[in-house]
């Protein structure tokens, strides 16, 4: 009798914590509410403005110091070796903001992955982080994402000097600061997840450019230079999500990087993840960050960006205005 007694109050001891914990929201939603969380139409939408970011107050805060990059990790990272049997994928978006606007915020591509339980890698803008304060710490404190830098208003790195690159790292290094701070001390939750990385360690090029000193130039700042092997041309406003779809499923290999967009330029994405991913998953892969993916297996590395001849980068960049990226992404697909 008293064996009986002592099991039932062991497994009572053991079931009212588990209960606990299911009654108590999981995750993010200890800190935003599910409303708070999930994308709104109104925000996906860029639009034209001027900001008044401090960006001097900004140049004068302090980051943590970085390790330069080894030299089997340098150069423009396409995509990743796995070993044999080993299928997975990494899903990238980004966030840039160019000068003289406020990008959008494509809520609806959070919300599937969030769903799907389906890990991904952002590339955000320093600039992008500052105008969407909440939207930025919300993904900071996902365990889902990893946040990587793509410079502070997406100039093209070959038409400054190294000082204006230098400048683009250190403001978007200084953005994310801000961000986890805002995690520490800000009004959502405080102690209530994990912290993300003090820095960033992945740094995307906009427009995929850059050269050897600029390869170089971003190591020595630490940083991973990741570019893709699978492009989705998401910002053109004439692929639909089949298309979109379509090119993923098509395309999809054993240690891929996708490139697709989540500051409103990405206008199908959403809805094209929402039939890719299913049949993703169904072909066996797992979907990890691009640091992962990285640790899995042997980088695909290149001297220079490209995509699929030297020089392609280079003549699309000259079709698109300075600082647009939707401009470049319409040239590069009417061109393929």
């Amino acid at each position: 009798m008293f064996r009986v007694l002592a099991r039932m109050v062991l497994g009572l001891a053991l079931f009212l914590p588990a209960l606990a914990a299911a009654e108590e929201p999981a995750g993010l939603q200890r800190c935003w509410s599910p409303d708070l969380l999930s994308g709104k139409p109104e925000e996906a939408r860029p639009r034209r403005a001027q900001t008044s970011i401090d960006v001097g107050a900004l140049k004068q805060e302090s980051v943590p110091a970085a390790t330069p990059i080894p030299p089997e990790l340098r150069g423009s990272i396409r995509g990743v070796e796995l070993p044999g049997g080993l299928r997975l994928i990494a899903l990238t978006f980004d966030l840039c903001e160019a000068e003289g606007e406020i990008a959008g915020y494509e809520g609806r591509i959070v919300d599937v992955l969030r769903a799907a339980n389906v890990k991904a890698t952002f590339f955000a803008g320093g600039k992008w982080m500052m105008t969407h304060p909440e939207r930025a710490e919300q993904l900071l404190a996902d365990p889902l994402f990893e946040i990587g830098s793509h410079g502070w208003r997406h100039l093209d790195p070959l038409r400054i000097n190294p000082e204006q690159l230098g400048e683009e790292l250190k403001l978007t290094d200084a953005a994310y600061g801000r961000a986890r701070r805002g995690l520490v001390i800000g009004p959502y939750c405080p102690n209530g997840f994990t912290l993300p990385p003090e820095r960033m360690k992945l740094f995307r090029f906009p427009y995929g450019r850059c050269n050897a000193e600029t390869l170089t130039q971003t190591a020595d700042a630490g940083f991973l230079s990741i570019q893709w092997d699978v492009v989705t041309g998401d910002p053109d406003p004439n692929r639909s999500a089949k298309a979109i779809a379509a090119t993923i499923l098509a395309k999809a290999h054993p240690g891929a990087i996708v490139v697709a967009h989540a500051n409103g330029r990405g206008r199908h994405t959403a809805e094209a993840l929402e039939i890719a991913i299913p049949k993703l998953k169904e072909e066996g892969y797992g979907f990890v960050t691009v640091s992962e993916l990285i640790a899995a297996g042997k980088p695909v590395i290149a001297e220079a960006c490209y995509l699929n001849r030297k020089g392609d980068k280079a003549r699309l960049a000259r079709n698109s205005r300075r600082g647009n990226s939707h401009d470049f992404w319409s040239v590069f697909q009417r061109r393929n």
